[in-house]
């Protein structure tokens, strides 16, 4: 089994604690069904493997997730020479992330690169085709979304203070669970963009929902995107019952080079 990155140095009263969620991301891309599909698309063997595959995590709260990646990126993809980049609206967690992922690197003695966590929304800030590969973990749960009117004042300590209040902390802890109606808000939003934020000839991406989000009618929707789109559950954290059983969806489009290898 792969280590767990260290996120002693974060404060879980403004940042998202690894959970079920998160860990199932970490089985996820760790498995060996999944390590093959990715050894096959960016390993040294692959048809573009003389580029550098730039791996995405959106919402990256403590860091975990993509810390996990970047030091295991040899077991992962098949190469170690992976740029990493995270984005945050919370900007604790950015700074929290940061030293998770640069701690993760340095323990492992991997030749990852980690360009740096964003503050901003979502993947608004990226050019499109950019990414190699996307990592998401939303917040989905069916809950009202917060009030964004707090947040300009709430992303940064009170002025001549060393602390968040508990307002802000409640706020941005908000932020990394609360999806709106049918816990899908935030998703939506960010599944407008992915058709061109992923790169044409590799892009693939890896979404988190529960039951709630209607993880098939994502699928189809994805599948509805044009020619050559896939979508299918990698992971799954069983049989429990309710809106909380957890799945991890691959989408990925189909292309000339896939067609060949196979």
């Amino acid at each position: 089994m792969l280590p767990t990155p260290s996120t002693s140095h974060v404060c879980f009263d403004r940042v998202y604690e690894p959970a079920e969620d998160s860990f199932l991301l970490l089985d996820t891309l760790s498995s060996p069904s999944e390590s093959a599909f990715l050894h096959q698309r960016f390993g040294q063997n692959a048809c573009v493997s003389d580029i550098a595959p730039l791996v995405l995590e959106v919402g990256v709260g403590s860091g975990v997730v993509l810390g996990f990646v970047a030091a295991n990126a040899r077991k992962i993809f098949g190469r170690e020479d992976v740029l990493t980049l995270g984005t945050d609206i919370n900007r604790f967690a950015c700074q929290a992330a940061s030293r998770t992922v640069e701690t993760a690197i340095k323990d492992s003695a991997s030749r990852t690169t980690f360009s740096d966590v964003i503050n901003g929304d979502l993947a608004s800030s990226l050019k499109p085709n950019a990414i190699d590969v996307f990592i998401f973990n939303p917040p989905y749960v069916p809950a009202e979304l917060p009030d964004f009117t707090h947040h300009d004042s709430y992303n940064i300590l009170p002025t001549g203070e060393t602390r968040t209040t508990f307002d802000q902390d409640s706020y941005l802890l908000e932020l990394s669970y609360a999806g709106g109606e049918d816990g899908m808000v935030v998703t939506n939003r960010m599944m407008e963009q992915m058709p061109e934020l992923l790169s044409p000839a590799r892009g693939v991406a890896y979404l988190l929902l529960c039951a709630q989000n209607k993880p098939e009618e994502v699928k189809q929707r994805v599948r509805n995107w044009g020619p050559g789109w896939c979508a299918e559950t990698v992971g799954s954290s069983g049989n429990k019952a309710g809106w909380e059983r957890l799945q991890i969806v691959r989408f990925w489009r189909i292309t000339a080079q896939d067609t060949t290898q196979h």
